[in-house]
C-alpha cells in the first residue's frame, strides 16, 4: 500500500472506530505476540488462562497501553513494518476526543432513535474496537472446529463468518498466518478476502505473495 492510501486508511479507520480506536503499532504488536505464543502463558489474550471475557480483555488492555504508550518496547522480532503517524495517534488518545466521539454518537440516537430500547445499542458504539477484539479471542480460542492442528486451542468458530468478517477462522489463520485469506475450505467464506482482492484490482494494494 503506497503512502496515500496508507495514510487515507489510517485516518479513516480513525474515524469509523472513533471511541475505541486502537493503535495500529500496539496492536500489530500484540497480534504478533499473539502468534509467537498462542495459548501459552505469554499469550497477551488467551482465554484459558482467564475465568471470563472481562478479565482477559482488561489483561489485554494493560499490555496494550504500555506499547501505546511507549511504556514498554517490544521484543525485537515484534517490531517494525507497521504503520505510524504519531500526531493521529496523540489526539486519538487524548481523552477529549474518545468523549466527543460517544457525545456525537448519543445525539445520532437523540435524532435518529425511534424507540427507547435502541439507546441500549450505544455500548456498542462506545466499544467496538475492544468488544470485536474480545468476541474474536474468545470465542476464537474456544468454541468451534479445527481443520489443522496447530499445538494451540485455535478455532474456527463459523464457516460462514459475516459476524467478524472472517476473524472467526481463527484456526486457519493460526496455521497460515500470511494468507490474507482466512477461509480455507469450500464450505467457509471470509467476506475479508472479497474486499481485499477488490482493493488489489483497483490498484490500491499490492501482494507481496499469495498463499
Amino acid at each position: 500500500m503506497g503512502k496515500f492510501w496508507e495514510r487515507f486508511f489510517y485516518f479513516f479507520t480513525f474515524l469509523t472506530q472513533g471511541s475505541s480506536f486502537l493503535n495500529p503499532r500496539a496492536y500489530a504488536i500484540l497480534h504478533r505476540m499473539h502468534h509467537a505464543y498462542s495459548d501459552t502463558e505469554k499469550d497477551p489474550h488467551s482465554p484459558h488462562f482467564f475465568k471470563d471475557v472481562w478479565q482477559m480483555t482488561m489483561h489485554t488492555k494493560d499490555i496494550y497501553l504500555n506499547y501505546a504508550k511507549h511504556n514498554v518496547e517490544p521484543e525485537k522480532a515484534f517490531r517494525g513494518n507497521y504503520p505510524e503517524w504519531k500526531t493521529l495517534d496523540k489526539i486519538s488518545d487524548m481523552w477529549v476526543v474518545r468523549l466527543l466521539f460517544g457525545v456525537l454518537y448519543t445525539l445520532f440516537y437523540v435524532k435518529f432513535a425511534t424507540s427507547p430500547w435502541q439507546y441500549a445499542l450505544l455500548p456498542i458504539h462506545f466499544f467496538m474496537g475492544p468488544l470485536h477484539g474480545a468476541i474474536v479471542n474468545w470465542c476464537g480460542h474456544k468454541y468451534g472446529y479445527s481443520n489443522y492442528d496447530n499445538d494451540d486451542h485455535s478455532k474456527n468458530t463459523l464457516p460462514l463468518d459475516f459476524l467478524m468478517l472472517g476473524e472467526l477462522f481463527q484456526n486457519n489463520h493460526h496455521k497460515k498466518p500470511n494468507s490474507v485469506n482466512f477461509a480455507q475450505k469450500k464450505f467457509e467464506l471470509d467476506p475479508s478476502y472479497i474486499i481485499i482482492k477488490f482493493m488489489s484490482l483497483v490498484g490500491i494494494i499490492k501482494f507481496r505473495k499469495q498463499e
